[in-house]
């Protein structure tokens, strides 16, 4: 059964319910729209509905912080969870429905199978988060066949994610379109993130060299530069002599098997990831030679 909250948007938790709820929107023949999510949301996430609002007839916003895609060191426990504020986005941007399933629907305690998509997953964030990505696989593989939407969209900010993400469903037959849609990013050129609010003044302020070495990567390309690794250089020198940032990568690859490249080619991606004081960031922009 869905749940009434003081929000006075639909809400659900089991899965029996959240597919009856679908049946019936299905027998109307609408169209289904999907935002999975981990809640804590911003204008990134509300836009990301609001796409889904203007392409899809009944939009389904999931709110799940999944304990599979955390490493041992990493932040699941002090996660920001929002639950009042994240309905009020969701009702804003014109969510239908807000799917809130527990841990314990998600992972029964005899939970035994991973979907992993190997080689994308196992370079860049794959690298040093070795199991991140399986436990993003196998928990959208969860909720995509939850509601089997017609569309599931995702931010372009995760760059890698959503590439692995069509990859499983293509390889997996998984009948849902994959919609990526553009980075929103503060005035400042800060990409908008959940984990943005972990960061000091000072901190928030050293974040900006991520957006900066993109733009210096997009400025050269567009003025014809064709040297790559000059440009991953300068890149990579921009962001390690920023007080505060740890570079992690700073690199170029091709956008669909995300190899890394040394000679421009029609579309490429430029993929950063770095701590600013003990907080991860990613950032990405695509290049188009001229």
């Amino acid at each position: 059964m869905s749940d009434q909250f003081t929000s006075p948007i639909n809400t659900v938790e089991e899965i029996p319910a959240l597919r009856v709820l679908v049946q019936a929107q299905r027998q109307q023949q609408a169209s289904i729209g999907f935002v999975p999510t981990m809640g804590a949301l911003h204008a990134g996430h509300a836009s990301l509905i609001e796409q889904a609002r203007r392409e899809c007839d009944f939009v389904i916003v999931s709110i799940f912080v999944n304990p599979t895609q955390f490493g041992p060191n990493e932040d699941f426990e002090k996660y920001p969870r929002l639950r009042e504020q994240d309905l009020s986005i969701c009702q804003a941007a014109g969510a239908d429905l807000v799917w809130m399933p527990t841990t314990e629907i998600m992972y029964a305690p005899d939970f035994s199978t991973v979907v992993e998509v190997k080689a994308l997953s196992q370079i860049l964030e794959g690298a040093t988060r070795t199991t991140h990505f399986q436990g993003v696989t196998t928990v959208v593989t969860k909720l995509l066949l939850s509601c089997l939407p017609d569309v599931a969209f995702f931010g372009a900010k995760d760059y890698q994610q959503q590439a692995i993400i069509r990859r499983m469903c293509l390889d997996l037959n998984i009948p849902v379109e994959i919609k990526t849609c553009p980075i929103i990013r503060d005035r400042d050129g800060l990409a908008l993130s959940s984990r943005n609010v972990y960061l000091s003044e000072a901190e928030r302020s050293s974040a900006l060299s991520l957006s900066q070495a993109l733009n210096l990567a997009k400025e050269k390309i567009d003025a014809g530069e064709t040297d790559l690794n000059q440009l991953k250089a300068d890149m990579q020198h921009l962001l390690s002599t920023t007080p505060l940032v740890k570079l992690d990568y700073a690199t170029i690859v091709d956008s669909h098997t995300l190899e890394e490249i040394s000679a421009p080619q029609p579309e490429m991606v430029a993929l950063i990831a770095a701590y600013v004081g003990e907080t991860r960031l990613i950032d990405n922009c695509l290049l188009h030679p001229v």
